[in-house]
């Protein structure tokens, strides 16, 4: 049967964890356990789709302050706080840093389930984005540098003839060039090439 994604457990309490564990596992996940955040950085491999289950507060470090170590390097595995405590200043921060859920103890399995199912989504279709913007970036970075300047006048809204005189070459020529931008950029128009170099520029 294939995993319904991965789940990274980082929680102090053994019993939580291993309990945590069984349950995920029964239902349908794979999962890591930490028994701290420096455990968590120093084993963890990062997959997708995935999702943290984080203990927000812990001995050594807090889970605020390991999820904005995640942000510095560049982890962007979606987070989801327990807490056997509402903070509001932890939830606020935990939130702007980026955190998808808190869940607060004792929690109910439903919940928790609903959690995880949104969470593995939102990664799914972060990995698909990063995905699909690497493959726009180098197909961008296929075009000559003549194929270029022809797409950024493409995309200006100027006509063949226009860019040709801009260019200083013949409207035959940029006919060539077009073409060619249009197919490394698997662009099918006009509109799609100008929706694509949004893409690249946001």
């Amino acid at each position: 049967m294939n995993s319904l994604g991965h789940i990274y457990v980082v929680e102090d309490d053994e019993s939580m964890r291993s309990s945590l564990a069984r349950m995920l596992k029964t239902y349908g996940y794979t999962a890591d356990i930490y028994a701290s955040p420096e455990e968590f950085l120093e084993k963890s491999v990062p997959v997708s789709p995935a999702a943290i289950l984080l203990d927000m507060r812990m001995p050594s470090m807090s889970g605020v302050d390991l999820q904005k170590r995640l942000v510095d390097m560049g982890r962007i595995t979606p987070i989801i706080f327990i807490s056997g405590e509402s903070m509001s200043h932890e939830i606020v921060t935990g939130m702007k840093q980026g955190a998808v859920d808190f869940l607060f103890k004792p929690f109910n399995l439903d919940e928790m389930l609903l959690a995880l199912t949104n969470a593995v989504a939102k990664d799914r279709e972060n990995f698909k984005k990063i995905g699909q913007s690497l493959s726009l970036r180098q197909r961008y970075e296929s075009l000559t540098p003549r194929e270029t300047e022809v797409c950024a006048l493409l995309v200006d809204g100027l006509m063949n003839k226009d860019i040709a005189v801009e260019l200083g070459t013949t409207n035959a020529t940029i006919k060539v060039h077009k073409a060619r931008v249009m197919e490394k950029m698997q662009a099918d128009s006009l509109q799609d090439l100008v929706r694509y170099m949004i893409a690249l520029n946001e």
